[in-house]
């Protein structure tokens, strides 16, 4: 506990996206929209998937699970930035921005395990159909969530209790619009040479692990439906795994471009760029990339619409 007393910084100045003010009401109406649309939708994808006993199967248990993480992970730090944009003083606690920075390695972390999960799931419902309820039932899925807030939780403390050991002498100005641990790093007057390093391993084997379970999924994937006769099976096959693909590949590529470089090679500018996509436009999408590409989503989507007119 000592270690921590030296700390002398009591809160901490987020410079944000930009400091030009008509810029920073515009894009507080831009991401007040985003933040909302990422709300009804996420909300509204968990309100389906739980009336409709038709979506009640593994893969949109994991659905409601991912929707969930993008509504906690939006909310991280969404309404302190809207805040800030009509704000002349942009602070945050050093409580504050410790909790920010903790939550938001939570369900970033779990997200990206999540959707590997994801990934196994589409996995053994299309190379082994026969024996799909088997391997997937109600507790081994279960299992696997519990297991990706796991590792969000443990990922997140390992990088909290570092930060704590830091000193904090100043400055206090974060070049970020929220508490994000590499740009708190460049803050601290102490050495954060073990911190940084932690965050690379750390940050590396979550990425590699997950790496090795979705391309092994999609590879058994792709021979399973070349293996297909009919061109209609295999573009059946194809099709329910085309979301996932696509909200994969937008998580992750914006997510290795932030973190997984070189401290040497880190540019908070460009962080900030790819910050926002993975933190702004990604829950945003999710909804809609898996509910304009599943069929069950929009047929269940319809008949409650159907149902609700009928019973007014």
């Amino acid at each position: 506990m000592a270690v921590w007393n030296h700390t002398v910084v009591k809160e901490f100045l987020l410079v944000g996206l930009t400091e030009n003010p008509n810029l920073q009401i515009l894009l507080f109406l831009l991401f007040t929209i985003t933040y909302f649309i990422t709300l009804i939708g996420n909300w509204g994808m968990m309100i389906l998937i739980w009336l409709n006993v038709r979506l009640h199967t593994p893969m949109y248990f994991f659905l409601s699970n991912l929707s969930f993480c993008d509504v906690c992970f939006s909310t991280v730090f969404s309404p302190k930035m809207l805040i800030n944009f009509l704000s002349k003083h942009k602070s945050i606690t050093f409580s504050g921005c410790l909790l920010q920075s903790f939550f938001f390695a939570v369900y970033a972390t779990t997200e990206g395990v999540l959707l590997s999960m994801m990934a196994y799931d589409r996995y053994v419902a299309i190379a082994k159909p026969l024996l799909y309820t088997v391997i997937m039932t109600q507790r081994v899925c279960m299992q696997m969530v519990l297991a990706s807030y796991s590792g969000g939780l443990i990922n997140s403390m390992t990088h909290t209790v570092g930060l704590l050991k830091l000193d904090f002498c100043g400055p206090n100005i974060v070049n970020h619009y929220f508490c994000d641990i590499p740009p708190l790093l460049k803050l601290s007057c102490s050495d954060t040479h073990k911190n940084e390093m932690l965050l690379l391993i750390f940050t590396g084997v979550i990425a590699v692990f997950t790496f090795i379970i979705i391309m092994s999924s999609y590879i058994r994937i792709i021979i399973s439906i070349l293996r297909i006769h009919s061109a209609e099976g295999r573009r059946k096959a194809f099709s329910t795994c085309a979301s996932h693909l696509t909200a994969v590949t937008l998580f992750y590529g914006s997510g290795t471009f932030s973190y997984i470089q070189p401290s040497s090679q880190y540019s908070l500018d460009q962080e900030k760029i790819s910050a926002v996509f993975y933190t702004l436009v990604i829950p945003m999408l999710n909804p809609l990339i898996y509910s304009l590409r599943n069929k069950d989503v929009k047929d269940a989507a319809k008949m409650s619409t159907w149902w609700k007119r009928t019973s007014t």
